[in-house]
């Protein structure tokens, strides 16, 4: 399953994972906008508020698409944003509007860097309102006061406000910080609980698989030595018999041929059921190479040369390579058995996220809502259902059958 760094899910695209945090920026840079078109006791100077205005709409678009991997572009892209801020400070040097371009800074710093980025940048933009706040800014000289002066309580009170504007914005800083690491990390908990649920699900499936097929070699051990030995000896008492039979008994002899003939197919299937129930059907092969040979197999039984387009472009996993071949297995046993076809298609292909198996025949057909006893197309469906995958089978009486199915392959972790 593939995972994307958090960064890549800060994106301008209609399922944003953090819109809100989108919407959130665009507050904050409509208020800074509020402020910086307000008028102040000089007036608005529209002259440098064309120059503001796009500093500010490019601060603003710089959010839709973050740096995701290069940490070169993500240094890049802090230096310009507080570049663009030291810009518009040059412009307006009123700084009501900075703690909130800082504030937009500090967030998308967390969705950039790790927890050391995110100090660095937090503490460079609480550093820059210190100096804007104490350096950057001087208060105005007072009306009718020779050299500009100011009485010592209001310069006193004026550096109050100051630094417990400072501590304020040092705070408002410290719990944006937390609250949006807060935020990312509860979507990468989400995101590593849904890898170990998809991971848990394999494992319960190859533990499932594990244990069915161990049962299997049981019941193949059971049929080979019971029924497979009696069969084998009823095989050669009925040739033996058929070697003592007088000349004459020409009927009883027929009867007997017919019977070992029966003997002998009935030795057949068991073998190939036991062939069936094998925990490695496959035998180490290719996906590919397993269904040719069961193709092949096919038409030495039946005569009938399957028309097969495999095309795949990657390895197969094991668990899904053997239910496809047992699927396609079952598929051609029950055209043999059933379905009375002269023709049969099987096509096998893959992308890169999902596996695709189509079994066309042009047999007899059937109605699928009255075929109640139909075990193997039951184990055909619970054998794709148990991958995450979709099973459908189309057919009609005398149209022939079809059965198309399609299971998703599991992507590489990053």
């Amino acid at each position: 399953m593939l995972r994307r760094s958090p960064t890549a899910w800060f994106r301008f695209v209609p399922n944003h994972s953090f819109h809100v945090i989108l919407y959130l920026e665009w507050i904050l840079l409509g208020i800074t906008l509020l402020l910086a078109i307000r008028p102040h006791r000089f007036g608005i100077n529209f002259a440098t508020l064309w120059y503001f205005i796009p500093c500010l709409i490019g601060f603003g678009v710089m959010g839709f698409r973050l740096p995701i991997a290069n940490l070169r572009h993500k240094i890049l892209y802090t230096v310009a944003e507080f570049g663009l801020l030291f810009l518009i400070f040059l412009l307006d040097n009123r700084i009501g509007f900075f703690p909130l371009l800082g504030v937009i800074i500090v967030i998308r710093s967390c969705l950039i860097f790790q927890q050391v980025g995110r100090l660095i940048v937090t503490g460079l933009v609480f550093i820059a309102f210190l100096l804007m706040q104490f350096v950057g800014m001087s208060p105005p000289p007072p009306r009718g006061k020779p050299g500009g002066e100011l009485p010592e309580a209001i310069a006193s009170t004026i550096l109050t406000l100051k630094l417990n504007t400072a501590v304020t914005f040092g705070l408002a800083l410290l719990f944006i910080l937390l609250l949006v690491n807060a935020l990312l990390s509860e979507r990468q908990s989400r995101e590593k609980l849904s890898l170990a649920n998809d991971q848990l699900r394999q494992y319960a499936l190859r533990i499932e698989d594990q244990a069915t097929l161990q049962e299997r070699n049981r019941i193949a051990r059971e049929i080979h030595d019971a029924l497979g030995h009696a069969l084998t000896a009823q095989s050669i008492q009925l040739e033996n018999a058929l070697l003592f039979l007088p000349p004459n008994s020409e009927k009883t002899e027929s009867f007997l041929r017919e019977a070992k003939q029966l003997g002998s197919r009935a030795l057949q299937e068991v073998r190939r059921s036991i062939a069936t129930l094998r925990s490695n059907p496959l035998q180490g092969q290719s996906l590919e190479t397993a269904i040719l040979r069961a193709v092949d197999e096919f038409q030495s039984v039946t005569g009938i040369a399957p028309n097969c387009r495999i095309q795949l472009t990657q390895p197969i996993p094991t668990e899904i390579s053997t239910a496809v071949y047992r699927i396609v297995q079952e598929s051609l046993t029950n055209i043999y058995k059933h379905s009375a076809a002269t023709l049969v298609t099987i096509t096998l292909q893959d992308d890169r996220a999902m596996l695709k198996l189509q079994i066309m025949d042009n047999g007899q057909g059937f109605d699928p809502a009255g075929n109640t006893t139909g075990f193997g197309l039951q184990g055909m469906r619970e054998r794709t259902t148990a991958l995450g995958g979709h099973f459908v089978l189309t057919s009609q009486p005398q149209q022939g059958c079809q059965i198309s199915l399609t299971i998703p392959l599991p992507q590489p972790v990053l």
